[in-house]
């Protein structure tokens, strides 16, 4: 396979609301949809739709909303040999968006939770060019994703989006993944909570420690990236945005697309921030993922 994701699955509930609640006030929420999500799960999601071959790790309820998870990555054209189906519930998300497409998300892990080390997983995680981890809840999985990186030959390249959750680790607990890192995909506030740093000095710190690449978003700012040949800076699209849940997976999966067909760092960002402008102009994850076609490959 191309690329294999590793992180938690997740059954997303995306209320819409005019203004996100302040303690002690009422919000009439104005529409609902129930959709796939995680992480890692909507940056696969999006590299399939792109024509990649891809897989995926992680655990699933023995539930109706594990069913609907699964069913919809095989309809994307992902391997699901690797997917976990564990007795209880399905994690899910509960999340808030604005009238401007901000948004508070509540997690609950459920299954993703239960998943253990079996050693036909890291036969499985072999099998691809790169490894594309985001976080858990809990820390028992953040250990098996170091003991798989840790086991797997170096041809494997590894991927990371470490969301807010294991950006607050700060640097040292990560640093098992980090300097196995070919590129690692943080916000403005993530970097800066993981290393202490803006997020120039602060990717500066990344490469320092072993990443290859780094890519910062910055929203309607772009991006900002940072390799070991200097730096570079993307300008974003003007788009219209409707709900920016997923916008850093679907850069990711743009990024990713970019290396494997043999981008330059710059290219890579300018298909990240293509696909993160695609994103955004629906509702959900992974509504507006677009083909190949309508990435507008370079």
């Amino acid at each position: 396979m191309d690329v294999i994701g590793f992180g938690a699955l997740n059954l997303d509930r995306l209320y819409r609301v005019k203004d996100l609640a302040k303690e002690g006030e009422h919000q009439e929420i104005l529409d609902f949809e129930e959709l796939p999500g995680g992480s890692a799960a909507n940056t696969i999601a999006g590299l399939a739709r792109l024509g990649l071959r891809t897989g995926f790790i992680g655990a699933l309820g023995d539930d109706p909303e594990g069913r609907i998870m699964l069913e919809d990555f095989k309809d994307y054209g992902v391997n699901t040999r690797g997917i976990s189906i564990l007795k209880g519930r399905t994690g899910f998300i509960i999340g808030f968006v604005d009238s401007r497409g901000e948004r508070t998300l509540y997690p609950y892990p459920g299954a993703n939770s239960m998943l253990e080390f079996k050693e036909e997983l890291l036969e499985y995680a072999k099998n691809t060019g790169y490894l594309h981890l985001s976080s858990f809840v809990d820390d028992r999985q953040f250990g098996l994703q170091k003991k798989i990186v840790n086991l797997l030959p170096k041809k494997v390249e590894i991927s990371l989006s470490p969301g807010i959750l294991y950006s607050r680790k700060g640097l040292s607990p990560m640093l098992p993944i980090l300097k196995r890192s070919s590129i690692v995909f943080l916000n403005e506030s993530e970097i800066r909570v993981m290393t202490g740093e803006d997020y120039r000095n602060g990717s500066k710190t990344l490469i320092e420690k072993g990443v290859k690449r780094v890519a910062v978003t910055l929203g309607d700012k772009g991006c900002y990236l940072r390799d070991q040949d200097g730096e570079h800076k993307v300008k974003a699209a003007g788009v219209r945005v409707v709900d920016t849940t997923g916008a850093g997976d679907a850069f990711s999966a743009g990024f990713i697309y970019g290396l494997i067909s043999g981008k330059s760092t710059h290219e890579s960002g300018i298909l990240g921030n293509r696909m993160a402008a695609r994103c955004i102009q629906k509702l959900g994850a992974r509504t507006g993922l677009p083909t190949k076609q309508e990435l507008g490959f370079i």
